[in-house]
């Protein structure tokens, strides 16, 4: 299927490594121009080397809203304007359940909802300027959706931000701005999460996968980044305010 990206210009945060650098490279084969956004120089350099295309590199920590503004304004002056924005930054690491401190809280709400909230302001302006189909996507998981066994603290910021995709869809879609999320179940990056827990016991991870999943399986980077580029394209130009289950059949409501 064409997706119809070919020279729309397209932001994404998290891009360096994992599920932000699939989502880059399955844009990019699209067409689209891609501003890669992360912390570290190094691993954005080499993530534009394997993507190809037309791209540009952008330091930047999406917690900081004064780098994100600076972001924003390095963008337009890159590329002119902005069709796409795919907020990928967050992590599940935090404490055990029971033991959250006030600080722990701050530092998972500020990676996992306000990293993208600060996304979402500083780019409304730029792409409500734009014409034609605008989208924004962002990276959200099944733990905003139902307790599985994670950190309440992500439980939390990520339910929050679900709620927040769902709430801005009617006043983005004035601007002409699409807005969903994808909530991914989990997901095999290389030196992810999953691959540490496979390093250590893969029976466990094994016996896991067989009583929660469906497929009885790990997602790859590469399933979630086919379904974020069709839901930023044409192609799905009447999806808005929704969050996209990709779990392999973990969710059971």
């Amino acid at each position: 299927m064409k997706l119809e990206l070919d020279d729309r210009v397209a932001l994404v945060t998290g891009a360096s490594r994992g599920i932000g650098l699939a989502i880059a490279a399955a844009l990019a084969a699209e067409g689209a121009k891609v501003a890669l956004a992360a912390r570290g120089a190094d691993t954005l350099n080499a993530a534009r080397a394997t993507i190809g295309g037309q791209s540009s590199v952008h330091i930047a920590d999406v917690t900081d809203p004064t780098a994100v503004a600076t972001l924003m304004q390095d963008v337009e002056k890159q590329w002119g304007r902005l069709d796409i924005l795919v907020c990928n930054v967050g992590s599940g690491a935090s404490v055990p359940p029971g033991k959250e401190i006030a600080a722990e809280w701050s530092r998972m709400m500020d990676l996992n909802f306000l990293a993208t909230t600060n996304m979402i302001e500083a780019a409304r302006p730029l792409m409500a300027r734009g014409s034609g189909d605008r989208a924004i996507v962002c990276i959200s998981s099944i733990a905003g959706m139902a307790a599985i066994g994670a950190p309440v603290t992500y439980y939390a910021a990520k339910a929050a931000l679900n709620a927040t995709v769902r709430g801005l869809a009617r006043p983005l879609a004035l601007e002409g701005i699409r807005i969903n999320a994808v909530a991914p179940g989990n997901i095999l990056a290389a030196d992810g999460t999953w691959a540490r827990k496979l390093a250590e016991n893969k029976t466990a991870v094994e016996d896991m996968l067989a009583r929660e999943v469906a497929l009885r399986r790990l997602g790859k980077p590469e399933e979630v980044a086919d379904l974020v580029a069709f839901l930023a394209s044409l192609r799905a130009a009447f999806i808005t305010g929704t969050v996209v289950v990709a779990d392999g059949g973990q969710l059971r409501s």
